[in-house]
């Protein structure tokens, strides 16, 4: 049995790096923000900070005209050094850190000028990377001033001594780290069938303003409220969650790109990743719908379909699963190499041949409804691109007709 995650088992360290911007085990809703209360400041070792700028300022409001002045300071890596409690541009109170990633943390704030709404403050070291994410969020928001079509909406950005911070509407857990603190349950089918429609629905609305995400994954879908029902199996003698309500964001636009704008070659989280990308054919949207599949399969089973790390090993696993690649592909790619050399004495060659196997063996019930999302996840993981699943084509796919009969404004309150 493949771990429940999907690595590999000698790659289990190296999927880190993919857990970027809004990640957190816990997203703790509740601050204190009283106006007496007096932290101590630690100084980090020299050798870890240094000093790139200073400067200091007042309160102009007299409600907070004993807070000391502040003075900026950068980590050694280029990260702003901050404690619970630091203001940001004289409105945002920091509460905590919600999340850690490789081009910055995600804070939870009070916003005082939107009466003590709660915010997720993106805070990023790298300046020229957010501004194509901001010129994509700002699109967004033009498109869909009522946040109608379930993106992450963003509130605001300001640039602070050198650091862009992007402020959010403040959600749940990721939908990743839902199933993680659970055990790694698989989501029940009716709530995979809320969640994969409205996913489907919000990357539709993107592609449909001429935009590709690029870097679908579970880490990246987020819960509007996670809370959840706690039941204890007396059969397996634990704990299991059931979220209360499906309502999903997509988030994380750091990565989404224009249709004029394609300048990576290589796009998306490895397990993730369409073969038109692994072979360099080129990539469109359509990169989305594979991914997307590859979602779904893991709410419904509970570890990634494609659990490996290199393009060898990746492309020996597809064929297990899906059949063969396509000739018009393997002709067309300079990649050629990955078919044509030996893997099935190597330690990802035996895994391959031990693990791999089509998708309709994974079903755990006959049911039809079990059928219908293999079928729908199938035809999203269609080799050529021209070939596979449109969005729109997916919101009209027999799983998700018990849903088309209720009021659109009802489909994601509660289950």
């Amino acid at each position: 049995m493949p771990h429940p995650r999907g690595y590999h088992p000698s790659e289990r360290g190296s999927r880190g790096s993919h857990r970027e911007h809004y990640r957190s085990r816990k997203h703790n809703r509740s601050w204190s923000s009283g106006n007496n209360r007096t932290r101590r400041r630690r100084r980090e070792d020299s050798d870890h900070v240094r000093r790139r700028r200073s400067r200091t300022f007042s309160r102009s409001s007299s409600q907070h005209s004993h807070r000391k002045a502040k003075r900026v300071e950068d980590h050694a890596e280029g990260r702003l050094i901050y404690h619970v409690g630091d203001w940001l541009q004289e409105r945002y109170e920091i509460v905590s850190t919600l999340g850690r990633g490789t081009f910055g943390r995600v804070v939870q704030c009070v916003d005082h000028r939107r009466g003590g709404t709660g915010v997720a403050l993106k805070i990023v070291k790298n300046v020229e990377k957010c501004k194509e994410a901001i010129n994509v969020l700002e699109k967004i928001n033009e498109k869909d001033p009522d946040n109608e079509n379930l993106c992450v909406q963003m509130f605001d950005w300001f640039d602070y001594h050198g650091h862009v911070c992007i402020s959010f509407e403040l959600l749940g857990l990721s939908t990743f780290d839902f199933l993680k603190d659970n055990n790694y349950l698989p989501y029940p089918v009716y709530q995979v069938c809320h969640m994969a429609f409205q996913l489907c629905q919000a990357v539709k609305f993107l592609h449909d303003n001429k935009l590709t995400h690029t870097d679908l994954k579970p880490e990246n879908i987020l819960f509007v409220n996670s809370d959840y029902e706690l039941t204890y199996n007396l059969e397996k003698k634990r704990d299991e969650h059931s979220v209360k309500s499906t309502a999903v964001r997509v988030g994380d636009f750091g990565s989404a790109t224009f249709d004029h704008k394609h300048d990576s070659t290589i796009v998306s989280t490895h397990h993730y990743r369409a073969p038109e990308v692994i072979l360099e054919l080129g990539w469109s949207q359509p990169c989305d719908v594979w991914s997307i599949g590859c979602i779904f399969f893991e709410y419904c089973v509970r570890f990634t379909l494609f659990q490996i790390h290199d393009n060898r090993g990746h492309l020996a696993m597809m064929e297990r699963i899906l059949g063969p690649t396509p000739s018009w592909m393997i002709r067309k790619t300079r990649k050629q190499k990955h078919f044509y050399q030996g893997h099935e004495n190597t330690s990802a060659g035996h895994y391959v041949c031990e693990n791999c196997k089509p998708p309709r063996q994974y079903l755990t019930s006959e049911a039809e409804e079990h059928h219908q999302l293999f079928n729908l996840m199938e035809s999203m993981l269609e080799y050529e691109p021209a070939k596979r699943l449109t969005l729109g084509e997916a919101l009209q796919h027999p799983f998700f007709a018990c849903l088309w009969a209720e009021p659109p404004n009802n489909r994601y309150i509660s289950l």
